[in-house]
């Protein structure tokens, strides 16, 4: 009986015991940080972005894209220094707006031109995604003085202008690449509150509030600027979007990104 009894009061301290690990166990859990770890999802869909900019013809071996982190808005994700296509989840490090990256492997390349991204996110707390690339339409809006302006409905959100960014005005004789804190933040003077800046020469550099709109605004600048070409080439009046047109335009636009998002990605992801 005396055994019995012990037995069970042995039992009701191991079960309350267990309770107070379990509940101080939750309340531990509790008190991290929500979100804390890598971004899985957002980082799938950042190799994703690179294959579908790629398959959109906007990079090639060339150009990086990057997605600020939301565990901590000081920091953005971008491939180490590799060719768009060839992006994996494993490529992907966290760099802070200095460029640097945290624990990152000794013989790892990094991107040159990540000072891009840095400054941009560094300067505008609405820009959540980021791409650079070096589309070959874009570069002679960015060295004739002829300005990139919206001719459909698709690329309306040109109409605020986009800005073109002279290296040499703000780092005299250089290579052409933004590749200093300093010329970061310049670009990203230039770039002001446009969505876009043309860099004189080289390419440019496209920003959003997400990757969809980053990419979207990727793919119809590079239209954009074959449509124009095309258009002025014929030797009549070009007829653009007038500033009421475009604004509704981008705003009906924006709805829908996920229908050509969903199906960029599904393209580029199987491949």
């Amino acid at each position: 009986m005396r055994s019995s009894r012990r037995s069970l009061m042995l039992g009701t301290v191991l079960a309350s015991a267990s309770l107070a690990i379990e509940k101080a166990f939750g309340e531990q859990q509790s008190a991290q940080p929500q979100g804390a770890g890598k971004p899985d999802k957002l980082l799938e869909d950042l190799v994703a972005a690179n294959r579908i900019l790629v398959d959109q013809g906007v990079l090639d071996g060339y150009g990086h894209v990057s997605v600020r982190s939301p565990n901590n808005p000081e920091r953005f994700w971008m491939a180490r220094s590799v060719a768009p296509e060839l992006v994996t989840p494993g490529d992907l490090l966290e760099h802070d707006f200095d460029g640097n990256v945290k624990d990152a492997p000794p013989d790892v390349k990094l991107f040159l031109e990540r000072f891009i991204h840095g400054g941009i996110y560094r300067a505008r707390p609405d820009v959540k995604a980021v791409v650079h690339n070096h589309a070959p339409s874009l570069i002679p809006f960015g060295v004739t003085g002829t300005q990139l302006k919206p001719l459909y409905h698709m690329s309306a959100f040109l109409g605020p202008g986009v800005p073109v960014f002279e290296i040499r005005s703000a780092g005299g004789a250089t290579d052409m690449l933004v590749k200093t804190p300093a010329l970061g933040k310049a670009l990203a003077q230039t770039l002001g509150s446009h969505p876009m800046v043309l860099m004189r020469g080289h390419g440019a550099a496209v920003v959003g509030p997400d990757l969809p709109h980053a990419v979207f605004r990727s793919v119809y600048s590079e239209v954009n600027a074959r449509l124009q070409a095309q258009a002025m080439a014929l030797g009549g009046k070009v007829t653009y979007l007038n500033a009421e047109e475009a604004r509704l335009a981008e705003t009906s636009m924006s709805g829908t990104l996920a229908r050509p998002w969903e199906l960029w990605r599904k393209k580029a992801m199987s491949k």
